[in-house]
């Protein structure tokens, strides 16, 4: 072979090299545009099989204990704590006294960790995948779940977020009138093909349609993070580690920070916080450059129910005051929380543990969804309602 077809080979394996890069890039935009897909799939499924009954949920929060777990729930159905806080942002402007809804955008919190628990699910098949993937989806629910214990008797006692919210909401309001359909791109862009897959569950009935459309996602689920974190192990080496260390494994604040604002610009914590799933099970993060993203994820998301705030009709103040509590309550749990060196520890030191029994027996992490989002809180509500 002649020098000059030496030189001319490892040119054209090079460019056929970064060809292939590009085009698993794209194979994995397009994973992770089926990915929020199913996530919407889900909640319009919930939509489609409960129809008008779904406002029915919030009828039981008849103390500040029923409206945290009322919260939980219909976050863990809905799969959306932003419709959810957008929701009660609606009922706060139609009359429901505020104090009762601050424990429900409590429970928002919580039930929305469900999403990115469910998409862990995907990595089951390898042990250690699953391991990692758990831990870092439910580091989020111990997170939310310690804000919870530490502030609901506060606001019980004290009135604390109320006072707050009411405070913040006195300065901002009548600062304008902004719909939150404009800002939320990503629906936008998802529409299409969620509205399409609607279309051919309704021809089934609402009830089978919506139960069809439900575990269609979850397959879909499934899929997209096996394939997806099959392309990861392959990619997330070299410059694009680098790249994504840079924004989110810097430092907690440049975490935090991240996760702000990319939960800010698609309007789900949920959309944000699964998406570290993958990054996590895969190895390319650990779990402690997950954990503060997902803090970030908490704050951004209140931007959903500041802008629904904004827009509502009735008791506008009020609206805005729940939207307000619901941003204190995140900024103060992340501040408090991760503040404070030995609170910053138990979720992820809980999370650990969780993640090596669950992928020890698989069915824990069943149990463990089960349990803690649908089982515990219909007990609690059931014995909150007998009381």
């Amino acid at each position: 072979m002649s020098e000059k077809n030496k030189e001319v080979h490892p040119q054209v394996h090079q460019k056929k090299s970064a060809y292939q890069k590009y085009l698993q890039w794209v194979t994995v935009a397009a994973l992770v545009y089926l990915l929020i897909c199913a996530v919407g799939m889900i909640g319009g499924g919930f939509k489609m099989s409960a129809g008008e009954h779904a406002k029915e949920l919030f009828a039981f929060a008849s103390n500040p204990f029923a409206g945290l777990v009322v919260g939980i729930v219909a976050t863990a159905l809905i799969q959306s704590s932003s419709t959810v806080t957008s929701i009660i942002v609606g009922l706060v402007a139609g009359g429901l006294p505020v104090e009762l809804a601050v424990p429900m955008v409590m429970g928002a919190n919580v039930g929305t960790s469900i999403t990115n628990t469910i998409v862990s699910l995907g990595h089951v098949r390898s042990k250690e995948e699953f391991k990692r993937a758990f831990a870092a989806a439910t580091v989020h629910d111990f997170f939310n779940l310690l804000s919870v214990i530490i502030f609901l008797p506060l606001e019980i006692a004290f009135g604390l977020l109320e006072k707050m919210g009411s405070w913040l909401s006195s300065l901002f309001y009548g600062a304008g009138d902004t719909s939150i359909k404009s800002f939320n791109f990503v629906k936008a862009v998802t529409a299409p093909v969620v509205d399409t897959f609607k279309d051919v569950a309704k021809t089934m009935g609402d009830q089978t349609g919506g139960i069809a459309l439900i575990i269609f996602g979850i397959v879909l689920i499934f899929v997209a993070i096996t394939l997806v974190g099959k392309m990861l192990k392959k990619l997330m080496v070299g410059k694009a580690k680098d790249i994504m260390h840079t924004a989110i494994g810097r430092g907690p604040i440049s975490g935090i920070a991240s996760g702000t604002l990319v939960t800010v610009l698609v309007q789900s914590s949920s959309t944000t916080t699964s998406l570290m799933v993958p990054l996590a099970g895969s190895g390319a993060f650990k779990l402690r450059d997950i954990y503060p993203f997902t803090l970030g994820a908490n704050i951004g998301t209140c931007i959903t129910a500041v802008l629904a705030a904004t827009a509502v009709s009735g008791n506008a103040q009020a609206a805005l005051q729940i939207a307000f509590i619901h941003l204190t309550y995140n900024i103060l749990g992340v501040a408090v929380i991760y503040g404070i060196p030995f609170l910053r520890n138990i979720p992820i030191k809980a999370a650990e543990s969780l993640g090596s029994i669950a992928s020890e027996n698989k069915l824990a992490a069943l149990g463990y969804i089960l349990g803690v989002f649908f089982i515990a809180p219909a007990l609690c509500l059931g014995i909150s309602s007998a009381i």
